[in-house]
């Protein structure tokens, strides 16, 4: 994980290369009080993944003005959701897992400067 995908922003200005920047202006200016990972499909060697959308779900959440925003990433069976939800959204705020869906509460980061990427 390099550092410039430590830092938190708004995912349109994120130096991190997985950060979807491309999306309406809409989606990264609500506060989202929940957002399910569930897309792209991700199962076969052709299909784009959700790598790009588990870490900008974790950026938007981390970067609202006060709050937490649970995220819930599904299909966590299988290697790239496991990985990458740990690694973006943090085992540290992981909350349960019940069969292949997994739930994060994510605080905002704004309101505590200095706070770690991951607890």
């Amino acid at each position: 994980m390099k550092e410039e995908c430590k830092v938190v922003s708004d995912p349109r200005f994120s130096k991190c290369q997985i950060a979807l920047k491309g999306l309406p202006n809409e989606v990264y200016d609500i506060e989202w009080d929940l957002i399910m990972v569930d897309a792209p499909t991700g199962y076969h060697d052709g299909a784009p993944g959700r790598m790009k959308a588990i870490y900008t779900a974790g950026l938007m959440a981390r970067n609202r003005e006060d709050g937490e925003t649970d995220v819930f990433v599904h299909d966590v069976d299988r290697v790239v959701e496991d990985k990458f939800s740990k690694t973006f959204l943090c085992e540290g705020y992981l909350r349960e897992q019940e069969g292949r869906i997994r739930h994060f509460t994510i605080p905002s980061h704004r309101t505590r400067l200095g706070r770690p990427f991951c607890p």
